[in-house]
């Protein structure tokens, strides 16, 4: 079992004091716009200037970490219309020359009604990763399947003279990759304790699972820099990981303190 981290305070301060590529993999979930105000914390933050407050601290997250970094986040939708913070996000970070990856999608059930009187219901939040280059350590098929379907004859395709070229016979894998689609459950006495219903804005531990056990090796060290009800922490320590995790808030550090300790 690893070894379980707890510290205090804002984590841009915090990673500061963090030796570069100390961590196999970041995953967290900051908070969101001012649709919250986090309890004590009374966060307001919105539009360009949550913008500038995520990516000081997602650059910070990218020089810690040897492996992934993956934060959770979402805009809001006011007067029909979306902020859309998790793309301008996206776009600082690119243009500052960080090196994304495609982001993956967390499907979840929106709230029945949500979307307005012209929209559609909210299903999905973004996934924004990076890393340094090719990931040091990754078993991208640890969540994923058997293959549903078998192989339907040779493959074929038209080479550059229009002709059709015949293949080898496609020989399915063991396990398939689960795609960039993560399908989850959310919800009361669905998100893994009833503890994380504590925390403003929990997430389903099948989420932080899939990242934990697909982009950070056994035994690794896992950094959440926004730990709220200690969802990552949990999964991490029942998965045979270490964990960092920081929350600003003490009330949520006690909370992160309670629950990892249900797994230890």
């Amino acid at each position: 079992m690893g070894s379980f981290e707890l510290r205090c305070g804002d984590c841009l301060d915090l990673m500061r004091e963090m030796p570069s590529d100390s961590v196999d993999l970041v995953f967290c979930s900051p908070p969101y716009e001012a649709a919250r105000l986090y309890g004590d914390l009374g966060f307001d933050l919105s539009g360009q200037d949550w913008v500038n407050w995520a990516v000081a601290r997602y650059i910070e997250c990218v020089r810690v970490c040897r492996g992934l970094v993956a934060w959770v986040v979402e805009g809001q939708t006011r007067k029909f219309q979306w902020s859309a913070t998790p793309a301008l996000l996206m776009a600082d970070l690119h243009r500052y020359g960080i090196r994304l990856r495609k982001p993956p999608i967390y499907h979840r059930v929106g709230i029945p009604g949500s979307g307005g009187p012209d929209w559609l219901r909210n299903d999905c939040e973004f996934i924004v990763c990076a890393s340094k280059g090719r990931l040091p350590w990754s078993d991208n098929t640890a969540c994923g399947s058997p293959p549903k379907y078998g192989p339907g004859g040779n493959m074929t395709h038209k080479t550059a003279g229009g002709k059709l070229s015949g293949e080898k016979a496609y020989t399915p894998p063991a396990k398939a990759n689960p795609g960039n689609v993560i399908h989850c459950k959310v919800g009361g006495g669905l998100m893994g304790s009833p503890l994380a219903h504590e925390n403003e804005a929990p997430f389903p531990e099948k989420l932080a699972e899939f990242f934990v056990k697909s982009f950070c090796p056994p035994g690794g060290v896992v950094l959440d820099c926004f730990s709220g009800s200690g969802t990552t922490a949990s999964v991490a320590i029942r998965n045979g990981r270490s964990v960092i995790a920081m929350d600003i808030r003490k009330s949520q550090i006690d909370l992160s303190r309670r629950r990892a300790s249900i797994d230890a």
